[in-house]
C-alpha cells in the first residue's frame, strides 16, 4: 500500500477513528515512560537485528527550542534540559531498535559572535546523536542565509526549510529529507513562522510550502512529518489544514504539547529552553495502530552523555581562547548614548573607606564568592555565567573579559547599587539604583526559583536601613 499521499477519502476515514487516537497516545505515554524508566547500561542491551528493525515500529525523537541552553546553569537544583541529557536518552532509544531524531528549530539564543559559536557547538552536539535534520526556526533565520549555507557546509547540517527564501527568492536549504528507517521512507519538511521578519529573508505560507512539496515528492515516501517553527494557535491551525501530513512537529507553544490528534494528524511541541522532547511512535502500518507519544522532560534522573560532556568542554576551551568582550556578546542592553562620565564601576573596594561594617558583611557573604562557584565546571569562561557572577558586566568601568576583569569578579556593591563613581566622588549623591530592585536580575525564576527577597535579604543584611529595607524599596 502507497502511504506517499492521502486522498479525500483516506482523510475522512482518518477523520471519523481520530477520537481513538487520543486512547492510543496515552497508551503509548505509558509504554514510552516504562521505557526509559527501566535504563540500563547499553552493554546489556540485547542486539537488534536488521530484519528485527524491519518488523518494529519506528520512534521519531524531535528536540526545539532549545534557545542557546546547551547546558543548565547549574545554580539552582532541578533545572531541566540540555544536550547531556538529551544525547543520554537517545543513546538509550538507539539501542532499542529504528530511531529519527531531529530539531524543530529555534537552538540559538542569539546573533552576536558569542551566541554563534554556542549554536555551532549545540549543532555538532546534535549530529553526535545521529540528527538527520534540524528546521530552521526564527533564531536561526535571524543569522541571515549566508551565515547558515556556510554552517551547513562546513558542518554539514542537515538544515531543513520549505518556505525560508533569501533576499534573491531562492530557498535557503532543502525543502525536504527523506529518512530510511526500518521498512519506512519517511519525508521530513520544515517550515516556520510568515509573521516575523528574518533578516533579508521572506517566508512564504507554511501550508502551500508544504503542499507543494509532498506534491513534487508523491511515490517516494511513506510518511509525512512537519517540523513546523510555529506558535500553539499556528500550529493547530496548520495541523487542521494539513491532512495529508501524518504529523506536525514544532515550538514555540510557550508549554510543551504532548502529541495529541487533531483529525487524523498528530500535533506536538518541544519548547521552553529544549527541556522537553517529544517522542513519537510511528507505526509500520496503518492497520498496526495510530500515531502516538509522549513529552519527555529532561530532568536530573538522565545521567550525561560522555559525547556531550566532551562537546562541551571544547566548546568551553574555544570560550576560554576567545574571551569574548560583554559589550559583543548580546547580553547587555543597551545604554543611553549620553551618559555622564562618571557613571561608572568604581569596584568595591571603593566602598570600603566610608562603609567599613557592610563590606566586611559583604566579604562574608555568597556575592563575594560567586565567581568561584563557577571554576568546578570551568563555567567562568561562559559570559551567560559571567553576567551575574561579576560585577557592572558590561557596564563602563566593569567587567569586561576575564583577561581585563580580575578585579570586577564576584557580586560586587555596585551590582546592586549600580555604577557609583560619582557617588565616590561626591558622597552626598546617592548611589544610582534602589538595591532592592535588582535582584531579580539575577534571581530570576530560572536560576533562582525559591527567591524571596525577605527570606534572602537576611543573607546580606547590611547598612543603616538593614532592619527595614525587607519591606522598604527606598534603601540605596
Amino acid at each position: 500500500m502507497n502511504f506517499g499521499s492521502r486522498s479525500a477519502g483516506s482523510s475522512s476515514v482518518r477523520s471519523a477513528v481520530a477520537a481513538l487516537g487520543v486512547l492510543a497516545v496515552a497508551a503509548s505515554a505509558v509504554a514510552i515512560w516504562a521505557s526509559y524508566s527501566r535504563r540500563q547500561d547499553s552493554s546489556v542491551h540485547s542486539s537488534v537485528t536488521s530484519d528485527d528493525r524491519e518488523r518494529q515500529a519506528v520512534t521519531l525523537i524531535v528536540s526545539g527550542d532549545t534557545a542557546g541552553w546547551i547546558v543548565p546553569c547549574g545554580c539552582t537544583s532541578n533545572q531541566s534540559g540540555g544536550l547531556l541529557r538529551r544525547g543520554t536518552f537517545i543513546a538509550d532509544q538507539q539501542s532499542t531498535g529504528n530511531l529519527v531524531v531531529a530539531d524543530a528549530g529555534g537552538a540559538p539564543g542569539g546573533i552576536s559572535d558569542y551566541q554563534r559559536l554556542k549554536f555551532e557547538a549545540i549543532l555538532r552536539g546534535e549530529l553526535q546523536m545521529g540528527l538527520v535534520a534540524h528546521n530552521l526556526g526564527g533564531p536561526e533565520a535571524a543569522l541571515g542565509a549566508n551565515y547558515l549555507r556556510r554552517v551547513e557546509t562546513e558542518l554539514h547540517v542537515p538544515f531543513l526549510s520549505a518556505n525560508l527564501r533569501d533576499s534573491a527568492g531562492k530557498l535557503v536549504t532543502k525543502a525536504c529529507r527523506i529518512v530510511q528507517a526500518g521498512s519506512l521512507r519517511i519525508a521530513l519538511v520544515g517550515v516556520l513562522s510568515p509573521r516575523e521578519k528574518y533578516n533579508g529573508c521572506r517566508v512564504d505560507d507554511p501550508r502551500d510550502a508544504v503542499l507543494a512539496v509532498l506534491t513534487e515528492a508523491g511515490g517516494t515516501y511513506d510518511r509525512a512529518v512537519v517540523l513546523a517553527w510555529l506558535g500553539e494557535a499556528e500550529l493547530r491551525e496548520l495541523a487542521a489544514a494539513l491532512p495529508e501530513a501524518h504529523a506536525v512537529i514544532g515550538g514555540p507553544t510557550g508549554q510543551s504539547l504532548s502529541p495529541q490528534m487533531v483529525g487524523p494528524t498528530l500535533i506536538a511541541s518541544a519548547t521552553n529552553k529544549g527541556k522537553f522532547l517529544a517522542c513519537v511512535t510511528i507505526p509500520r502500518t496503518e492497520r498496526e495502530g495510530r500515531w502516538s507519544g509522549t513529552a519527555v522532560e529532561l530532568t536530573d534522573r538522565f545521567d550525561d552523555d560522555a559525547a556531550q560532556v566532551a562537546n562541551l568542554q571544547a566548546f568551553r576551551r574555544e570560550l576560554s581562547a576567545r574571551d569574548f568582550a560583554a559589550g559583543s556578546t548580546g547580553l547587555v542592553p543597551p545604554l543611553p548614548a549620553e551618559l555622564p562620565s562618571n557613571y561608572r564601576i568604581a569596584g568595591s573596594r571603593a566602598c570600603e573607606t566610608c562603609h567599613v561594617s557592610e563590606f566586611a558583611a559583604w566579604r562574608e557573604s555568597g556575592h563575594s564568592q560567586a565567581w568561584e562557584t563557577l571554576a568546578a565546571e570551568n563555567a567562568r569562561v561562559d559570559p551567560e555565567c559571567q553576567r551575574c557572577h561579576t560585577t557592572g558586566y558590561g557596564l563602563p568601568g566593569g567587567f569586561e573579559t576575564m583577561a581585563s576583569g580580575a578585579d570586577r569578579v564576584g557580586v560586587g556593591c555596585e551590582s546592586c547599587h549600580g555604577p557609583s563613581l560619582a557617588h565616590v566622588e561626591q558622597p552626598k549623591r546617592k548611589t544610582p539604583l534602589a538595591a532592592n530592585d535588582q535582584c531579580r536580575r539575577c534571581h530570576d525564576r530560572e536560576n533562582s526559583p525559591q527567591f524571596e527577597f525577605a527570606t534572602y535579604w537576611t543573607r546580606i543584611q547590611h547598612g543603616r536601613q538593614a532592619a527595614s529595607a525587607a519591606s522598604s524599596p527606598s534603601d540605596r
